[in-house]
């Protein structure tokens, strides 16, 4: 079945829902029309496409955007179909649409994420009340398996990704390695266990607000030290993770994730630094030569027209890897027992991340927001 097939296929019934054949099994017929990413799918049924549109605000047939690669229309009816496959409830329908209508933001560039030979794949960090009463996992294994709502949202959004957006392996999806994420990538902070203002809270948002951010992502780089009592030397470790030539940022520029685990960001906040010292620190520590990036141009001269024009291409001069410290995305999440973190490398400068308010949520001050979208 094409791209095309495939969303049409959702207009099978006025429902949105698809009639099977007489004795087919629903779980084999779906794989068979094309419709999963590879797991089996809950099949809609006229009921709960019935909730999750009501849920998603009603008007089943309203676009909410046009998703690339294939640029097809997202109605809420679709919307709904899709979070019902991944196995959504009807209350994660806030975070999903938020969610997507973010990655459809110009700035995110989600035409290139979808078709790009790089392994990136979206990650959702979801902020704010919403986290409790949806029941996301913040704490231990966030980035794993085992709970229900971040699993199905980061689904929901990948199934929209293949069947709206058409970005279909070797077909509109281009990537040599792809990357687990691109099963599901979404995550909440761990506000309770953080010793600093909540993310969205940084960035202007009230604390009773929720929100979700958005970035082009790598997977998570684990980042172990088990020795250092001091924000120094905990932050090192993140610097040795971020200062390599092996991931997009240092050849890109760009944006990128910082995942303080809890008891590396109680370290750091203990000697008293703050969000703003932590970014700073790594971005002024973070960086390569770029005679090392360039191979010393033993295959040819380099220029390297990705990095910013305003870098040095000196051999010994110093690229950071990313321009800016705003450009370092600090976020608090993991169990409580264990000196982890992570650095989450980005997709390059060809891709902005989002950050957007849930339920008409918009910040006070900060980031420069047009209708609901803030851009970083």
């Amino acid at each position: 079945m094409n791209d095309h097939a495939r969303v049409d296929a959702f207009a099978g019934r006025d429902d949105g829902t698809m009639t099977l054949p007489d004795g087919a099994d629903a779980v084999e017929w779906y794989f068979e029309q094309g419709l999963t990413d590879g797991l089996p799918v809950v099949p809609p049924t006229p009921e709960s496409v019935a909730a999750m549109v009501a849920a998603l605000g009603g008007e089943p047939d309203r676009v909410e955007c046009r998703v690339p690669p294939r640029w097809g229309g997202l109605t809420r009816q679709v919307l709904a179909i899709n979070m019902v496959m991944a196995g959504c409830r009807p209350d994660y329908a806030p975070v999903v649409r938020a969610a997507i209508l973010a990655l459809c933001a110009p700035a995110f560039n989600l035409n290139g994420v979808q078709a790009t030979t790089h392994m990136a794949a979206p990650l959702l960090v979801v902020n704010g009340p919403i986290r409790g009463r949806i029941g996301m996992n913040a704490g231990c294994n966030v980035f794993g398996s085992g709970n229900r709502a971040n699993a199905t949202i980061g689904r929901a959004i990948r199934l929209v990704l293949l069947n709206v957006g058409g970005a279909w392996p070797d077909d509109l999806d281009k990537s040599a390695l792809g990357h687990p994420g691109k099963y599901t990538y979404c995550i909440a902070e761990n506000e309770e266990a953080s010793p600093f203002a909540p993310y969205h809270v940084e960035k202007g948002f009230g604390p009773e607000d929720s929100s979700v951010f958005v970035i082009a992502a790598e997977g998570p780089h684990s980042v172990t030290n088990h020795v250092a009592n001091d924000a120094r030397g905990v932050l090192d470790s993140i610097v040795s993770a971020m200062a390599t030539f092996a991931h997009n940022n240092a050849v890109s520029s760009g944006h990128c994730a910082v995942v303080l685990g809890p008891e590396h960001a109680a370290t750091i906040a203990g000697d008293g630094w703050t969000r703003h010292d932590i970014r700073s620190y790594l971005w002024s520590n973070a960086w390569n030569r770029f005679g090392d990036i360039a191979f010393d141009h033993r295959y040819g001269k380099v220029y390297n027209r990705n990095l910013p024009r305003w870098y040095r291409r000196d051999p010994d001069s110093r690229i950071p890897i990313v321009p800016d410290r705003d450009h370092i995305h600090l976020f608090v999440a993991g169990g409580a027992a264990g000196r982890f973190s992570a650095f989450i490398p980005g997709w390059g400068h060809m891709s902005g991340p989002v950050l957007r308010g849930i339920d008409g949520a918009a910040p006070q001050s900060g980031p420069v927001c047009v209708d609901g979208t803030c851009y970083l």
